[in-house]
């Protein structure tokens, strides 16, 4: 063991206030993400008297981490008491002068501690990372000022990034009411036109041979349907693929202003434009790639139509239409008509919209180089 680790089990214990007089109320539960949430559970009939109270600093675990993932699903509360499931785990620090808190929560975040939980869970039917693994755990324990520092440093980035999320809320709010806007102007003349008309290219690829085993750190970008939120990209689980995978896909390389319209599944009808930052890209085949002739104003145009809820609702019919999964398929979608304004109504909807938008990719490269000094300071 380095000379500054420790074991964790030296610093904490588990915590088992049940809530026997019912006066706790509120319930949460406990998110991959790490923090404490609403419970959608179903509680008709529960006696919450077994439930389990957490106090503010306290921590909650969850030891099956047979359903989650990569993730491990543990939290630090920062709030007003709770409670929680009785199956759930509570512990807290001992001595704070010796640990704090969130500089350990800090050190729970880490992929490297989700990956040695995932290592270390162990049973037949599900898998448990059990309180003795947690208290096995070995991390740097520097003096109480240095840990409050390096908590510190962590928080005035968190809080930029929070601030920058808000803004970004209000200028997609900025957006759709643009959009609306020209829906809603009587002296606007539309034509409908199906998307196909609109569009020099409208088509979706496919996963490399051997799937996700063949993804690769750096290369070229594959988006997948977890990428593609409405209005907005995700680069969470973004994937690679190498040069040879993607010359194979060549047929849906990717280029700026193109409009991503997810297909199949759960996340069916979500579009967004892709970020000229992921660029050379592919899409798979849960992904649909469109390609606007009018360039970046009819790109936002259709993005926004698309996500507009009576267009979305429309989407959505059409694929739970079929007898199977939701899905898409390329000809529907090359035949869904939208309302489209003249050239010169288009314009000046672009004009507004693509300064939006430019602020909101700003902000979202300032988040992305913001998270990775988070990882650094965490590792």
């Amino acid at each position: 063991m380095k000379s500054n680790y420790k074991e964790l089990g030296q610093f904490i214990r588990q915590v088992d206030v049940r809530n026997k007089d019912l006066k706790v109320e509120r319930l949460l539960g406990i998110s991959v993400q790490k923090k404490f949430i609403s419970s959608i559970a179903n509680t008709i009939g529960t006696d919450f008297r077994k439930y389990k109270i957490v106090r503010k600093g306290q921590f909650g675990y969850i030891a099956d981490t047979s359903r989650r993932g990569d993730k491990i699903g543990i939290a630090l509360l920062s709030e007003e008491e709770c409670i929680i499931s009785s199956s759930y785990t509570v512990f807290e620090i001992t001595n704070t002068t010796k640990l704090n808190p969130e500089y350990l929560m800090l050190w729970f975040s880490r992929d490297e501690f989700d990956r040695y939980a995932r290592f270390k869970s162990h049973g037949s039917v599900r898998e448990i990372f059990d309180w003795e693994q947690l208290c096995k755990i070995e991390l740097p324990v520097p003096p109480i000022e240095e840990q409050e520092k390096i908590v510190r440093r962590y928080k005035v980035i968190t809080d930029r990034i929070e601030l920058l999320q808000k803004i970004n809320r209000n200028l997609y709010q900025a957006i759709r009411l643009a959009y609306k806007r020209v829906l809603k102007d009587k002296n606007v003349n539309y034509l409908q036109q199906p998307l196909k008309d609109l569009c020099s290219k409208i088509g979706s690829g496919s996963t490399p041979k051997g799937g996700k085993d063949t993804y690769i750190t750096d290369g070229v970008t594959l988006i997948r349907s977890m990428n593609v939120l409405d209005y907005t990209f995700s680069y969470d689980g973004l994937a690679n693929i190498s040069e040879g995978q993607a010359k194979a896909l060549k047929n849906v390389e990717i280029h700026q202003n193109d409009v991503l319209f997810n297909i199949t599944g759960a996340s069916v009808t979500r579009c967004c434009i892709t970020p000229i930052n992921v660029i050379p890209a592919r899409v798979n085949q849960h992904v649909m790639i469109m390609r606007p002739k009018a360039g970046i104003y009819m790109s936002l145009y259709i993005m926004c139509s698309l996500c507009d809820a009576k267009n979305k609702s429309k989407l959505l019919g059409l694929a739970q239409s079929g007898s199977t999964r939701e899905s898409i398929n390329k000809q529907e979608l090359e035949n869904f008509i939208i309302d489209v304004p003249s050239t010169k109504e288009l314009d000046k909807f672009g004009a507004v919209t693509s300064i939006i938008y430019n602020n909101i990719q700003i902000n979202i490269e300032e988040i992305r180089k913001f998270n990775l000094v988070l990882k650094y300071i965490k590792d």
